[in-house]
């Protein structure tokens, strides 16, 4: 399949669900943690239903931990007020193709009431109003992303079962902008730029320190990050009190 640039538009979309290259669409929003949320579509139930009325979601995704349980003392949703639904409309303008996952695009929403009032709370109508705002005193936001991480050869679950306690680092040492220690863990590395690259993001470096990568603002212009300078994808992480579980 050729790959089109992205953000993938409605026609392209259309082709690629026809000829049997995309048969999934992820319906995603942002929650507080900044994690993506959403919906798992079939690709032509997202052409005939989602596209022009978009979908609901249960308004609790605003209002959990980490874990994803229900926290009390928020306004706009709780066990005492009941949880019901808000909308999730599709912007077109962040839809792509995702490498990470065979046959799947996936598109960013705006949070809603379903009276189409924006569900102001949530991170991404947040950002808008702040973006609204420089707009206002005719000044624009150029961002690029910095990913920072550590890397653990402990699995997920594993990690879950020793209550996040004792993991393997990657590395048994700081080994900073080191070629040697983004060796040890390339796979991992070569994975996240080619899936980033796949998807239409321009990748700046990946670096002993972090992974790093900036984004291409709406105009096309490259917006660039800064170096890497803090947390490492291969630095070991610190050591956490046996008697604390976080």
């Amino acid at each position: 399949m050729e790959r089109p640039p992205a953000p993938l538009t409605v026609e392209e979309l259309t082709r690629l669900v026809e000829g049997g290259d995309v048969d999934t669409v992820l319906v995603a929003m942002t929650d507080m943690q900044g994690r993506l949320q959403g919906k798992r579509c079939g690709a032509r139930y997202f052409m005939e239903e989602v596209l022009a009325h978009g979908a609901e979601a249960c308004n609790y995704l605003l209002a959990v931990d980490v874990e994803m349980n229900t926290v009390a003392g928020y306004a706009m949703t709780s066990w005492d007020t009941g949880y019901g639904d808000f909308a999730l409309r599709p912007d077109l303008s962040t839809m792509r193709l995702i490498p990470w996952h065979p046959g799947t695009a996936m598109v960013l929403c705006d949070v809603l009431w379903l009276d189409d009032r924006p569900v102001e709370p949530s991170p991404r109508q947040v950002l808008k109003k702040q973006l609204d705002r420089l707009a206002e005193r005719g000044l624009a936001a150029y961002v690029g992303t910095e990913l920072e991480f550590f890397a653990f050869m402990t699995s997920y679950e594993e990690a879950w079962r020793r209550g996040y306690r004792d993991l393997e680092p990657a590395n048994q040492y700081n080994v900073d902008y080191s070629l040697i220690g983004t060796g040890r863990i390339d796979g991992l590395l070569r994975g996240i730029a080619r899936g980033m690259t796949g998807a239409g993001l321009y990748v700046e470096s990946i670096k002993g320190s972090a992974t790093s990568a900036s984004t291409r603002s709406p105009s096309g212009t490259a917006t660039r990050s800064r170096p890497a300078t803090t947390t490492s994808s291969t630095r070991p992480a610190p050591r956490r009190s046996r008697r604390s579980r976080t």
